[in-house]
């Protein structure tokens, strides 16, 4: 009986996450911000550098001037730090 016991403890142990290998929620970063934090927070979320990701705005820009409506786009859903709501969600419980 004692092995079924070490067993179940075992199973839930691997089951919880670790601490360092969770990602921090996708906000909009208050610092090392230049317009309105969403390449920093995205840089945040995926744990590389806020260059990569502003570079990758830029390149898309030029392709196919898809970077800006994209960048709009998680402008309004990605809620800022410190708070739950984003923009959107703001807007739209204000037509409520």
């Amino acid at each position: 009986m004692s092995t079924f016991g070490d067993t179940t403890q075992s199973q839930s142990q691997s089951q919880t996450p670790a601490g360092p290998d969770r990602r921090p929620p996708l906000r909009r970063a208050s610092h090392g911000r230049m317009l309105a934090g969403v390449c920093a927070g995205i840089a945040d979320y995926l744990g590389i550098d806020v260059t990569i990701v502003r570079i990758a705005f830029v390149v898309f820009t030029f392709l196919g001037a898809a970077g800006v409506p994209v960048y709009l786009a998680c402008l309004l859903l990605i809620p800022e730090e410190g708070t739950d709501q984003s923009i959107l969600n703001s807007l739209l419980d204000g037509i409520r």
